[in-house]
């Protein structure tokens, strides 16, 4: 029984056209004047089902006749649904589809002007951009619901193989290859309807062309009306050209992003300190142990949202009242990350190398240059040994070299058996214990500066570690138990008011790991800088969170702080709603130039 489209048929004795059919209008214009052009080929004897289909229509002929109405409307649904689709889950609202496509009276318009055989190509072709249409506007949907941004057609691709080992890491390789599967599936299948219903619309329009060709003149008179008295309707404009313009601002993003992709190549080769000599890089902390530690989704909602805000506060506090106890001092701002929701390498990467990375395309453009990184500056100086601790990265990295590291200790290089917490390795006590094992706390002929990422509150914030005692941690099989206990990611992954208390208990988690350790680690000489990578996603922080995230800067040497004493920043952990807001990209030149580096700028 068809679905979307009704077989042809050769011509029958009679006028060959059934009583349902007559009923529906007859024969198109085109048809007749086919038939009238002369004899075609001699008819085929259709094939027995073919035959038993015609049969069951002259016997059914009302219910035939429902049949195809009801494929046509669901075929006219399908279409306008996709030129009517938005971009954003907030605004898939039924009010959103209270309008007149121009897409769709433009279609129909080409459609009555084509020939039989033109006229299947441009409904192959419609459905087909159809298809695309509706595929982008759901890829906006993931994206503004993720990282605060659209889908970009010039960069984003990159960033696929990403989501698919975040899910097998979260859910396990079941589940991704499923989800991987059963997206490919529904593209395919989406393309098959898509294009069925162009289709039949296509053959409807050609069977009934004069009446057809009154609705689409009428429907282009209201539409240029509507357009022109700029008439609204639920809040948005009667006259829609939403898919039109979707695809427009999707080839104007793809453009744009290509031109940045040369502009940037030859920015990134400029560098304010690019040619300062050794000596002159930081002699104000010479001597010191410099911490650079990322805390994982640690932004401005943690510390500002009704629902997160009361635990997290609670926990700055202590952890300032304990850092002060133990002879420690801070200051807190606030840095507006490059990315949001994910992508916690270009937060990083921003941070340490003074550029604005906020898509994949820069990142691996600047991350294979010499672009000095504030990190590299510590190794250029020969004054530092230079270490990163990234529990995150299981396999290689060769941004190591960038970043300036003598030394990288990686998931696997901190002798780990514990369990996995989701998508994080290992908790960020054990990895911090490690750190002070295997290179802190060991005497070495040169201060340290450490580059270390953290893990425990990246998302699907599910199961959350627990503290433990530090005599405790062994080889980490004590979180075995812990994590059993947890939450199941499945769980709070799929329900947002949960999502967003156990987003703000890892945060919790991890701050007190941080601030525990330095307390019972930190040194005279040791200077702490830690701060978030980005907000959570919009799940959590809210569609029309900022991109702001905390930064702190804790020494025991009140000289340290003397030298950031004009950023105006708060004292303690918890930077005041009103204390400044820098770009993530403005910290490494403030930060070289307080602490006494000299400008010696190279033009690339």
């Amino acid at each position: 029984m068809p679905v979307f489209t009704r077989f042809s048929e050769p011509p029958q004795p009679g006028d060959g056209i059934s009583e349902a059919e007559k009923a529906e209008g007859g024969e198109s214009g085109e048809d007749e004047r086919e038939r009238a052009a002369g004899p075609g080929p001699v008819p085929v004897t259709p094939a027995p089902r073919f035959t038993r289909l015609r049969t069951w229509r002259t016997r059914h002929p009302r219910t035939a006749r429902a049949l195809r109405l009801a494929t046509t409307a669901l075929a006219a649904a399908l279409v306008l649904g996709a030129l009517l689709l938005p971009n954003t889950l907030p605004a898939l609202t039924p009010a959103g589809f209270a309008r007149i496509p121009a897409e769709a009276v433009i279609g129909a318009v080409v459609v009555l002007a084509l020939p039989r055989r033109p006229r299947l190509v441009a409904a192959v072709l419609y459905g087909l951009g159809l298809t695309a249409l509706t595929t982008v506007n759901l890829l906006d949907m993931g994206f503004n619901e993720y990282l605060g941004r659209g889908f970009n057609a010039a960069l984003d691709w990159d960033l696929l193989p990403d989501a698919q080992a975040y899910v097998e890491d979260t859910l396990g390789g079941g589940v991704a290859t499923a989800v991987t599967v059963g997206a490919v599936v529904l593209v395919l299948l989406l393309a098959a309807v898509m294009v069925a219903a162009t289709l039949r619309l296509a053959q409807v329009l050609a069977r009934h062309r004069v009446r057809a060709t009154q609705g689409a003149l009428i429907a282009g008179t209201v539409w240029v009306t509507c357009a022109a008295l700029g008439l609204t309707l639920f809040g948005g404009p009667i006259a829609s050209e939403r898919g039109a313009g979707a695809l427009r601002v999707h080839a104007q993003r793809t453009v744009e992003s290509l031109r940045d992709e040369a502009a940037f190549a030859e920015q990134s080769k400029a560098d304010t300190f690019g040619n300062t000599p050794p000596g002159e890089l930081l002699p104000d902390l010479r001597g010191k142990d410099v911490i650079f530690t990322f805390i994982e989704s640690y932004g401005r909602s943690a510390i500002e949202d009704p629902v997160m805000a009361p635990g997290v506060g609670r926990t700055l506090d202590a952890g300032t009242a304990a850092l002060e106890k133990a002879g420690f001092a801070a200051r807190s701002g606030w840095l507006t990350s490059a990315t949001y929701g994910g992508s916690s390498w270009l937060g990083h990467s921003t941070t340490m190398s003074g550029l604005w990375i906020d898509n994949q395309r820069r990142y691996r453009t600047v991350s294979a240059g010499d672009h000095l990184t504030l990190t590299k500056a510590f190794q250029k100086t020969g004054a530092w040994d230079t270490v990163g601790v990234m529990p995150g990265v299981q396999k290689g990295w060769p941004e190591e070299k960038w970043y300036g590291l003598d030394k990288l200790y990686d998931a696997f290089d901190l002798g780990y058996r514990g369990p996995k917490f989701s998508w994080s390795t290992m908790p960020d006590q054990y990895a911090l214990e490690e750190f002070q094992k295997r290179v802190h706390g060991r005497k070495r002929d040169k201060p340290l500066m450490s580059f270390v990422i953290l893990t425990s509150s990246h998302q699907p914030w599910a199961p959350i570690p627990k503290m433990v005692g530090w005599d405790e941690l062994g080889d980490g099989s004590v979180f075995d138990a812990i994590q059993k206990a947890g939450n199941k990611a499945s769980d709070v992954i799929t329900d947002t008011t949960k999502s967003r208390e156990e987003y703000g208990k890892s945060i919790q988690y991890s701050v007190t790991s941080l601030t525990r350790w330095l307390e019972r680690y930190g040194t005279d000489d040791t200077v702490l800088v830690f701060l978030g990578d980005h907000q959570p996603i919009a799940r959590v922080s809210g569609n029309h969170a900022s991109r702001d995230v905390p930064v702190s800067i804790v020494a025991k040497d009140p000289k340290v702080l003397d030298r950031v004493a004009g950023w105006n920043w708060t004292e303690g952990l918890k930077p005041g709603r009103d204390a400044p807001v820098w770009k993530m990209s403005s910290f490494r030149d403030r930060f070289l130039k307080a602490f006494g580096s000299t400008p010696h700028p190279s033009r690339g």
